[in-house]
């Protein structure tokens, strides 16, 4: 008598996986997925032995992301603000410009070799490329929102 035995693959079409096998899917902790679970962020189903399967659709739904902006440049920075020179202070080495880009204003501390090489002035069209390891983010007070200072 011969015994045939029949497994599910992960990764065939339609097929749950495990929450292991849905971790290193998604690139998260086994835990995490079972705090989604009990979150109400995964959709799971029990099996017969009541574990936790993962419908091969929750892993699409998880990994679809946006695609990033380009930037259009080689370089690697993505905070690009382009505009038009507002102002340009040299003060020895040292310079400050001013660039409008759109409603804002942006001021970079750059050496005055730097102007020069670019022929920064005011009026002639420039981009600020901001990469930074820190950036800060202040939120308005109701009273600002409101029009009263």
């Amino acid at each position: 008598m011969q015994l045939l035995y029949a497994y599910a693959m992960p990764g065939q079409s339609g097929a749950d996986l495990s929450v292991g096998e849905a971790a290193k899917a998604l690139g998260v902790s086994a835990d995490t997925l079972r705090r989604w679970d009990r979150a109400g962020k995964l959709r799971t189903r029990r099996d017969e032995r009541n574990r936790r399967r993962v419908p091969q659709a929750e892993i699409r739904r998880l990994s679809a992301r946006r695609a990033r902006h380009r930037t259009g440049a080689r370089a690697s920075a993505r905070n690009r603000f382009a505009g038009t020179v507002r102002s340009v202070e040299v003060d020895g080495v040292m310079a400050l410009v001013e660039l409008e880009a759109g409603p804002f204003l942006v001021t970079a501390a750059i050496t005055r070799d730097s102007v020069d090489e670019l022929g920064l002035e005011a009026g002639v069209a420039a981009t600020a490329t901001v990469k930074a390891t820190s950036v800060m983010i202040e939120r308005d007070s109701q009273r600002s929102r409101e029009g009263v200072t």
